[in-house]
């Protein structure tokens, strides 16, 4: 109802506030609106963020055993490496030294045997018995061969034992019914072994049957 009171451009003011308060609480209330969606596009996206950043956490948590296990093998690994390598430079000094210096104990123990000889060389000279000069070479060659012996030389045996390609060399063959097929019934030279590795097979006379 209107105010009788009020002129006419009165109630047309008051009409246009109305109209703009109006139109002020709508643009308000889409302000707030906005302000309301874009603070939850916010939120949302925060909260995608923060589940992203827990998800990666997660898998960083995963992935840290595997690491650690990683790493552990790999440092295994290197100081593997580094102690064969170690190991094989030390083994071919060993060899080295070896090859250079194996025969240095039997070379000192053939110079004692190269001593005797030169003594019994000079204890000849003036020897008119011969029986002397067999009792030297005799002492000479027992010296010489105790020294081969504790060196780990080994005789092979020849005479009377089966043939046996693995020691022995068939350089002459026998017909006869006196020994039984494929013994030896002579040794031609002698042969020998360090251990189990022929160093000369025994060249031998082998008996086949008549």
């Amino acid at each position: 109802m209107k105010n009788p009171f009020k002129g006419v451009n009165e109630e047309a003011n008051e009409e246009i506030n109305e109209k703009n308060l109006a139109d002020n609480n709508e643009g308000l209330a889409e302000e707030v609106k906005a302000d309301e969606e874009k603070l939850a596009a916010e939120n949302s996206e925060a909260e995608v963020k923060e589940k992203l950043d827990v998800e990666d956490v997660e898998e960083e948590e995963k992935k840290d055993p595997l690491q650690e296990k990683y790493d552990n093998l790999n440092n295994q690994y290197i100081r593997l490496a580094a102690d064969f390598e170690n190991y094989r430079k030390r083994h071919e000094q060993e060899r080295e030294a070896l090859l250079k210096y194996g025969a240095e104990n039997t070379l000192k123990k053939m110079i004692e045997v190269l001593d005797n000889f030169e003594r019994g060389m000079k204890a000849i000279e003036t020897v008119q018995d011969c029986e002397k000069v067999k009792e030297c070479y005799n002492l000479a060659y027992k010296n010489f061969t105790d020294v081969l012996t504790k060196a780990g030389l080994e005789a092979i045996k020849a005479e009377g034992e089966q043939f046996d390609p693995n020691y022995h060399e068939a350089v002459m063959q026998t017909p006869t019914s006196d020994k039984p097929e494929h013994t030896i019934i002579a040794e031609l030279q002698k042969g020998y072994k360090l251990g189990d590795k022929v160093l000369r097979p025994t060249l031998v006379n082998v008996a086949v049957s008549e």
